[in-house]
């Protein structure tokens, strides 16, 4: 090879490593990331305490990151939230217990048919990482209340987003789908039908009754059947509304999910029992299969409708706010809470009775390390 022709490549490889750099650049300016992960904790200590209570220490780690592109009429947004926390409790049973647990992904792209108005489409799923039990303190089985993809909650919607800046978006769609799990695998049910307490010849609870996911099928004249499933599709409408906010030391993201199926099958069920008839009658029936047998409402428990209560203009809300400030170069102090409200869903009190729906609440207030950009 020939001075020259060395020359001549030393210019073209220098050339194609400045155009590689422009490209590079041009590209990261399209390219918008921002979020925190960081790890928390945060310990209680008592003696002689006399308003009772236990030692324990809690920690979680977490992660909200952001990745925007915005280039021309073109808009990818997509987001992911995880936190996964356990807590160690002074006590004889049940010492290490989950305290925090959710995994969300949410992607959407849109094109921008007017400035700040985009036709979106949008994809979101969320479940959680690991087991969620109903800790006892003794030495029984745990009840199993929640599992990854029992429940887990995936949207597939097209819809209008409006983004007047990098900061806030709403999203509005007509035509939302969701698809809800509650997937229970052989090898969970032996386990539980293994370990948990059996009373009366029975178990005490399903892991389908704890999971919630289930619709009542009609028999006509024997009234309707109550059927668990593990899966269950629904159309409705959906309302997105989210913001990542910074401010020197301060970030504040939020982000809230509203939606409603288009259902409006309203028919009334009710768990009739009369043992004293010619003929004992136990079932559920509607309001109409009650009222031409005669049987008397008085007598009977309202169950709801028959779609579970599952129809439009009742709203399952997912509402989620992190705020974090940084103390000093590598502290920081974290909140973060979850609200959250379904429909069909039923919570049951403390003492495990009078089991309707509930508004759920989880929130974190720790001390740590963490990462913001």
């Amino acid at each position: 090879m020939n001075k020259k022709s060395l020359l001549l490549g030393v210019l073209l490889l220098g050339f194609l490593t400045m155009s590689a750099e422009e490209a590079a650049t041009e590209v990261q300016k399209d390219w918008k990331w921002s979020g925190i992960v960081g790890l928390n904790a945060n310990a209680t200590g008592m003696v002689n305490w006399s308003a009772g209570g236990k030692n324990n220490i809690t920690g979680n780690v977490f992660g909200k990151v952001r990745c925007l592109y915005d280039k021309n009429s073109m808009s990818w947004d997509t987001d992911l939230d995880v936190e996964y926390g356990l807590s160690y409790v002074d006590q004889k049973y049940d010492k290490l217990q989950k305290a925090s647990d959710h995994l969300k992904f949410n992607t959407k792209f849109g094109w921008a048919f007017k400035p700040k108005w985009y036709l979106t489409v949008n994809a979101g799923f969320q479940t959680q990482f690991d087991l969620g039990r109903k800790y006892t303190g003794t030495a029984d089985f745990n009840p199993v209340l929640s599992n990854i993809l029992a429940p887990s909650y995936t949207d597939i919607s097209v819809g209008l987003d409006w983004k007047p800046n990098s900061i806030f978006s709403l999203y509005l769609s007509p035509v939302a789908g969701r698809i809800t799990t509650a997937y229970v695998s052989d090898k969970m049910q032996e386990r539980f039908e293994e370990n948990y307490p059996v009373e009366n010849g029975g178990l005490r609870q399903s892991l389908q009754e704890a999971y919630g996911v289930w619709r009542y099928d009609d028999n006509g004249e024997e009234g309707y059947t109550k059927k668990y499933q593990n899966a269950r599709a629904e159309l409705g409408l959906t309302l997105k509304g989210s913001a990542n906010w910074s401010y020197k030391d301060l970030k504040i993201i939020t982000d809230v999910t509203i939606f409603t199926p288009y259902a409006w099958d309203k028919t009334k069920l009710y768990e009739y029992s009369d043992a004293s008839a010619e003929t004992p009658v136990t079932g559920i029936y509607s309001e109409k299969q009650m009222e031409d047998r005669g049987y008397d409402f008085e007598n009977a428990v309202y169950l709801g409708y028959r779609d579970n209560n599952r129809r439009f203009g009742n709203f399952d809300v997912d509402w989620n706010v992190l705020i974090s400030y940084q103390l000093l170069k590598c502290l920081n102090v974290t909140l973060t809470t979850n609200l959250k409200y379904i429909n069909g869903l039923k919570i049951a009190d403390k003492d495990g009775n009078n089991p309707v729906e509930r508004v759920q609440f989880l929130a974190n207030l720790g001390l740590g390390v963490s990462y913001a950009f």
